[in-house]
């Protein structure tokens, strides 16, 4: 008796990942989740350097300003709650110093520039298609640092408005890197502040899009269709009952590594896996033979690892 439906998928027979691919990560906190597991087996990956990006416009703002190697001055910032925000960025960047807020701005989009340069994959993660534009500037915010909602006018982004936003994204880190292996997907997190129909119809905004714009080298990954589908079920999620929990996000992985791990790379995971849980080992004698043996194998586990591919350190 099956108690599930199951979305097929089949592995991707070209530009898979594997330890010699350069991965950036952006977009919404569930590619954070992803980027969590890249990093436990030691892939080489970026995540969100100006923070999380919730929506389509932000991370085309960031794409361009990276692209153009924009330097953030005094004028892109403003004080509030005693901080230092920008517009473009998530508060994780935000600083009770202005110039360390700046210096890390600036920082983070050389790195967002060299890594469209170099990157063999990039994965962008939709979040929402809401939107809200500050009404003094007129412009469209990345995040709103908490300042009152009546200074912001909220707004649906529609089909059309994210295909164009998709494209000028594509387009800029192709015209520098043409090979890059763009993978989309739309987070399965539920933006229920929105409302819960509002979520679908954001949700329906965001894969509608993305599908008239998906060409070579560009492809979908259904996280949002296998949290709603597969995993239909709130022991699924998190207290909060809107955010996938370890359980689910583990699941989502799996399903990701099967279509996009290269199948050679499982190994050294497994080699990885091991060390990484050696590593967290606790023993009852630290100093017994049998111990200080299992730490000898394990530098030469990973003195191996090291020797295969530099980049993976411990």
């Amino acid at each position: 008796m099956k108690l599930q439906t199951k979305i097929p998928l089949e592995k991707q027979s070209e530009n898979i990942i594997d330890y010699n691919s350069k991965i950036l990560l952006l977009g919404s906190c569930f590619v954070e989740n992803i980027s969590e597991k890249l990093e436990y087996f030691k892939f080489q990956n970026t995540v969100n350097p100006f923070g999380i990006l919730f929506h389509p416009k932000a991370i085309e703002t960031l794409i361009i300003n990276a692209i153009n190697q924009k330097e953030y001055s005094v004028e892109d910032v403003f004080f509030h709650n005693e901080r230092w925000h920008c517009f473009d960025a998530h508060s994780v960047l935000s600083n009770t110093s202005k110039d360390k807020l700046l210096e890390d701005l600036n920082a983070s989009i050389k790195s967002i520039n060299q890594q469209v340069h170099e990157s063999s994959h990039i994965i962008i993660t939709l979040g929402t298609a809401w939107v809200y534009k500050y009404i003094e500037s007129g412009n469209i915010t990345a995040n709103c640092h908490k300042i009152p909602q009546k200074k912001f006018d909220k707004t649906i982004l529609s089909v059309s408005e994210i295909v164009e936003s998709i494209e000028n994204i594509e387009s800029l880190m192709r015209s520098i890197n043409p090979n890059i292996q763009i993978i989309y997907t739309v987070s399965p997190i539920r933006h229920i502040k929105d409302g819960f129909v509002q979520n679908q119809q954001s949700k329906s905004h965001l894969i509608t899009a993305i599908h008239q714009v998906i060409k070579d080298n560009s492809e979908y990954f259904p996280s949002y269709e296998i949290m709603m589908d597969e995993l239909r079920d709130y022991r699924f999620y998190a207290e909060d009952m809107f955010h996938p929990n370890q359980t689910a996000i583990n699941y989502i992985w799996d399903k990701f590594l099967q279509v996009w791990i290269a199948s050679e790379a499982t190994t050294t995971m497994d080699d990885v896996d091991t060390i990484q849980k050696g590593l967290l080992h606790k023993p009852f004698n630290p100093n017994s033979n049998s111990h200080q043996q299992f730490l000898q194998n394990l530098d030469k586990k990973k003195a191996q690892l090291h020797l295969q591919f530099p980049h993976i350190t411990f």
